[in-house]
């Protein structure tokens, strides 16, 4: 199969290119390294070295683990690059992960709201238009986000609710209530593709994925050169990277909030697993299938606990520290999303458990002196003010981490 994956040199993007690749399919990459700039606009770095994307597709290449990967490097905000691609290459389906990805950047500034927007909303409409104009029958693969859904208070399908209003009953898309601009950015993408799936009958897979951990997948570890990101800062990284770092530092685990919001999880393994199985069994023409994509639900009390205990047994002594919520969410809620669709078609899922947080403290340990302390202080991104732009960390770090304690927000209320 050719595949486009949009968004290559991610997080995610990376892996899978190779994942794809080493299954023999003629993958194109594609990326505009936005991400990277991203890191030196706001002094972040993963905490593993990376390779510049030219080099891990020339390692790739001359290990000979599987097919060759071709790479580009332009802005999919580009219709023509975009389109140019797509009739050069003629693939049968586009994996798009090409998008801003962060709920806190996002919240930044109005400038950042509408950089993430622009980003995200432009460039699925134009991967939307070139494969209706060049080839309808390309399946599109599109990453979406369990953000969408927010947190309702009853049970969250799977794309679609089946209502009676009125004695009258219809299946219309599951109501959204995203918490950030980026999620709405999402909630978007996924209305222009059920739209152009009814009224162009193009053929699609919006993918809701839960928050994914790990950096190891079988293609990544084969060269150090072809290892994926593991960001732990407030503004890119997930709590359980933040929870992993300070626990194996014996630093406080820092919980923002109660700790009782609940979210679906998924290794990112399986995360290579789904897309493969969604592009192995394709939609119809004028499909739109929507698949929840996690495989565990775990509050962030539950992930804070699981690391303490890991750290608890490596002669360390955890303490949890809860800090006022950056956010705007509920902190305590009704959370059951259902997740069967890829289970029905294969997926065979890894489990998050104290064997994986192991791992991920022996990673830790292992690029302990690229440990920036700093990043892992109080967040510096805040949903109520629509206008702080205290997220550079060399600029503003100090002021925000001195406003935040002056102001008497961070409370031990939990400790082991």
């Amino acid at each position: 199969m050719k595949v486009i994956v949009y968004g290559a040199d991610g997080y995610i993007g990376w892996p899978m290119a190779l994942h794809l690749a080493s299954l023999g399919h003629e993958v194109l990459a594609v990326d505009n390294l936005a991400r990277r700039s991203w890191d030196l606009e706001g002094g972040t770095e993963p905490l593993n070295e990376i390779a510049s994307f030219d080099e891990r597709v020339s390692v790739w290449n001359s290990l000979g683990q599987g097919k060759p990967i071709t790479h580009r490097i332009y802005d999919i905000c580009d219709y023509e690059a975009v389109a140019s691609d797509i009739a050069s290459f003629s693939p049968e389906a586009v994996v798009h992960f090409g998008e801003q990805r962060s709920a806190p950047f996002s919240m930044i500034s109005r400038e950042h709201a509408v950089r993430t927007q622009v980003n995200n909303i432009v460039g699925n409409l134009n991967i939307l238009f070139a494969i209706h104009d060049i080839n309808p029958e390309i399946h599109l693969v599109k990453l979406g986000s369990m953000g969408e859904y927010g947190t309702p208070n009853i049970d969250i399908e799977e794309g679609y609710l089946t209502i009676t209003h009125n004695g009258r009953t219809d299946t219309l898309p599951y109501p959204k209530l995203p918490h950030s601009f980026y999620h709405l950015s999402k909630v978007a993408d996924s209305y222009n593709i059920h739209f152009t799936s009814r009224v162009w009958g193009l053929r699609a897979t919006d993918l809701n994925q839960g928050v994914v951990y790990g950096v190891s997948t079988p293609q990544t570890d084969i060269d150090p050169r072809l290892a994926t990101r593991f960001d732990y800062d407030s503004v890119w990284g997930t709590a359980l990277n933040r929870f992993t770092i300070q626990g194996s530092l014996g630093y406080p685990i820092t919980v923002y909030g109660k700790g009782g919001q609940t979210r679906g999880y998924l290794d990112i393994r399986d995360t290579m697993a789904c897309i493969t199985l969604a592009l192995e069994n394709p939609p119809q023409a004028g499909e739109f299938r929507v698949f929840n994509q996690f495989t565990e639900q775990f509050s962030l009390n539950d992930l804070a606990d699981t690391v303490a205990a890991v750290a608890t047994k490596r002669g360390l002594d955890p303490r949890i520290l809860h800090l006022e919520n950056p956010r705007v969410e509920k902190e305590e809620h009704y959370y059951n999303a259902k997740h069967s669709a890829l289970i029905d078609l294969g997926l065979a899922p890894h489990y998050l458990a104290e064997t994986l947080i192991d791992s991920l403290f022996d990673f830790v340990t292992r690029y302990r002196d690229r440990i920036d302390s700093e990043l892992l202080e109080t967040p510096t991104v805040t949903w109520r003010d629509g206008a702080n732009d205290v997220w550079r960390k060399h600029a503003d770090l100090a002021i925000a981490r001195e406003n935040f304690q002056r102001e008497g927000k961070g409370v031990i209320d939990r400790s082991l």
